[in-house]
């Protein structure tokens, strides 16, 4: 896996695992469990109809059970990260992380199995008894060379797909990226001259597929501690001795003299600045030493500035992400049910991704990137967080699979099944995250109003450390010792504001006595509030430019705040400030307004939140469906209460709005597309995802009680259509939910 060099303490590392439900995973179930028919139908007697189905046909499996979308991830944790040996029991945090990411990434189900043995034949009799369970093996931390005879051992052996993402993972994206270097360098991969330098299970996965990608054989010379790898040389490992070169070269810099390409899966500073002067014109150099590459890129483009250069780092053009491929891998091979991942697959995805990278960048991940990336030099493989890697690299495998018959089910319809993947996953997901890669491209100034809290601290340490920008702490002396506390080296690094001895207060209570002598208020309380009130402090320094955008709510409850903030900060010209809760699932995002600040909101006021909560879908990746929710449902019942709903409407009608629309109804017609189907004349294409609620009472209850007893994550409430971006967090938010209303806030989402 590549470098992300977002930084963090210890200490917030082991409370993102600890907190809550130890670990990252959990099994929910997929079907209701909540009546004794639920019971009977989920195991006995139910469950013996499936039973007898499978065992009269095994491949009904795939339809009965969870196989067809479930991946093992397994490892000794003989070579975990970099850290080395370190043994199965501490791989288990890096394998939960591995099944995360590929739910995250493209919904494949994954758990992680951690083997207690060293011992290869123990290891492939353990995984391969495992097959009847499993729609494929993810192999991983394993060292080498076990983990050449362990897979290859296993493919043989195993029906299902088996692939060592430590090898293959990062050949295919290597191999991405050498496809768009040569063609912008006007090569071809027949002709090429390679160096590699390292000889492990990385190197050797790269070297063999971009040789079955046309790299000639004579043409590539790999090295490894010692020097060159050639024919002859007694102390190399039969993997490593097949690609020893016919060559007098002895040394990486014999090796690197007129190359092409330096693919370097070895050790920091390898490669120098002198040996990159040696290579031919336009030199492609793949650094993929972790956490540091074998020649800086300002170095190796000070030495070559004609050179194209990739590394494994987030911080650098051109990451070799491991995440770009296998995720997608996986779900194009599990959905045709392939019997393996052969060269051919390999071979498309990385076609695939260096296809996407020469195509124009959607305008989100533009803007979260902070620059608008287009096909060249600085851009030969794509963003870590595109989001169509979904829908092209699975299809690619796909086919692949079918073409060269390992396939078990063909895919007829390749549209229809493209369709399918993009509504896999949910949009807001990968906004968020390019939410969060946008801070870093242009990191704010943030203002933590709260700054005595621990969990405050924490989200400060947090966004500081994750490079999203500038923590800004309101709080008293003793805020340095609490920052030491939580193991910050260099607490005083920190900007910290005390009300009481501020320079700033002058200034405040001008501005604030300006704003507030004719509503009763004399100076001296002005004083006091500036003096006392942490959320009037803090609100202040945001009005006078001191920061960009503010973080409350820890220590008050969510009105008493607005109250606080609403006297220094006022709301945007022509609008009504309102909240908006996110319900987050896998594959889908409701947003519900206005959760808190409206009590009778009026039918004008409620068109204006359907617009701006709209608004606030489309930035996040959907096309919206608004639902003006009532218990009534066209009608039915009649009630007093209803006036302000249809009304609203109605003066959406008048504006010619770009969104669908309709009212009144109530949430399962809204949501539900069976219940929507008695109303032919209805509006909407398909189940609302803003729901927009008719009065602050059953808002607020609503959202309180999914943020409870809901499936989905909840983010928010976030605040709407202030003058400056202020957010008021729940009281109970964590360190991380904190740091994600700090990023919307910064990067304009939550606006």
């Amino acid at each position: 896996m590549s470098e992300t060099n977002v930084q963090f303490s210890e200490r917030e590392a082991l409370l993102f695992h600890s907190e809550g439900r130890p670990g990252k995973l959990e099994i929910v179930a997929s079907k209701p469990m909540a009546t004794q028919r639920d019971l009977a139908l989920a195991y006995s007697p139910g469950v013996a109809v499936p039973v007898q189905a499978i065992a009269d046909d095994p491949a009904a499996a795939y339809d009965y059970t969870t196989k067809g979308n479930l991946v093992a991830v397994i490892s000794n944790g003989t070579a975990i990260l970099g850290m080395g040996n370190l043994g199965a029991l501490a791989s288990k945090p890096v394998m939960e992380g591995k099944s995360v990411l590929f739910k995250r990434f493209a919904d494949v189900d994954s758990i992680d199995i951690e083997l207690k043995t060293e011992d290869v034949n123990r290891f492939i009799d353990a995984v391969e008894l495992m097959e009847p369970s499993f729609g494929g093996i993810n192999l991983e931390d394993i060292k080498a060379p076990e983990c050449f005879i362990i897979e290859q051992t296993l493919r043989e052996r195993m029906n299902i797909p088996v692939f060592h993402d430590d090898q293959h993972g990062t050949a295919i994206i290597t191999a991405a990226g050498l496809i768009n270097a040569c063609l912008l360098t006007g090569r071809s991969l027949q002709d090429v001259k390679v160096v590699v330098n390292g000889a492990g299970a990385a190197a050797i996965a790269c070297t063999e597929l971009i040789k079955a990608m046309g790299v000639r054989q004579d043409n590539v010379i790999m090295c490894d501690r010692t020097g060159v790898i050639y024919q002859g040389r007694d102390d190399v490992n039969q993997w490593q001795s097949a690609h020893a070169a016919a060559t007098d070269r002895r040394t990486l810099t014999e090796a690197l003299h007129g190359a092409d390409v330096f693919l370097g899966l070895s050790a920091a500073g390898a490669l120098k600045p002198e040996m990159v002067k040696d290579m031919a014109a336009a030199p492609i150099i793949f650094a993929m030493a972790n956490p540091e590459p074998e020649i800086r890129p300002e170095l190796a483009k000070a030495a070559r500035p004609d050179a194209i250069v990739a590394t494994g780092r987030s911080d650098y053009p051109n990451q070799v992400n491991n995440v770009i491929g296998f995720p997608f891998i996986f779900r194009g091979a599990l959905d045709v049910r392939a019997t393996g991942i052969n060269d051919e697959m390999k071979i498309a995805a990385a076609r695939a991704i260096a296809e996407l990278a020469r195509q124009q960048v959607p305008e989100e991940v533009a803007i979260a990137y902070g620059t608008q990336h287009s096909f060249g030099p600085e851009y030969i493989i794509p963003a870590p967080f595109d989001p169509r890697l979904m829908e092209l690299v699975p299809s690619a495998v796909a086919r692949a699979a079918m073409d060269s018959g390992v396939a078990r089910k063909p895919i007829l319809d390749m549209q229809a099944y493209r369709q399918q993947l993009r509504a896999r996953l949910n949009p807001t997901t990968s906004v968020l995250t390019l939410a969060y890669e946008g801070a870093r491209a242009h990191p704010k100034r943030v203002l933590f109003a709260e700054g005595e809290e621990e969990v405050v601290l924490r989200a400060a340490i947090a966004f500081r450390d994750g490079g999203y920008g500038t923590p800004v702490l309101v709080g008293r002396e003793d805020v340095y010792d609490r920052l030491a506390a939580l193991g910050v080296s260099d607490p005083q690094s920190f900007e910290v504001h005390n009300s009481r001895v501020s320079p700033l207060v002058p200034r405040m209570v001008d501005f604030l006595y300006a704003r507030l002598q004719r509503r009763g208020y004399l100076r001296r309380e002005v004083e006091r509030m500036v003096n006392q009130d942490r959320n009037i402090f803090g609100s202040l320094m945001l009005q006078l430019g001191e920061a960009d955008a503010m973080i409350t709510g820890i220590t008050r409850t969510w009105a008493q705040t607005m109250r606080e903030v609403k006297r220094v900060i006022n709301a945007e010209p022509g609008r009504t400030p309102f909240g908006i809760h996110l319900l987050v699932g896998q594959s889908h995002t409701v947003f519900i307004a206005d959760t808190t600040v409206n009590e009778r909101p009026t039918a004008e006021e409620l068109a204006d939140f359907a617009e701006q909560t709209a608004a606030v879908a489309r930035r996040m990746g959907h096309e919206p469906r608004v639902a003006f929710l009532s218990y009534s449902t066209f009608g039915n019942p009649k009630g007093e209460w209803l006036d302000n709903v249809r009304d609203a409407v109605t003066v959406l009608d008048g504006r010619q709005v770009g969104f669908e629309y309709e009212g009144e109804m109530p949430p399962d017609v809204a949501l539900n597309p069976r219940q929507l189907a008695n109303y032919p004349f209805a509006r909407l294409s398909g189940p609302a995802n803003v729901l927009i609620m008719p009065g602050l009472q059953s808002a607020h209850i609503s959202a309180k009680l999914l943020r409870e007893l809901g499936g989905d994550s909840v983010i928010g409430p976030m605040l709407i259509g202030l003058e400056k971006p202020v957010q008021i967090a729940p009281m109970t938010s964590t360190a991380g939910e904190l740091v994600t209303l700090a990023v919307l806030a910064a990067g304009g989402i939550a606006r």
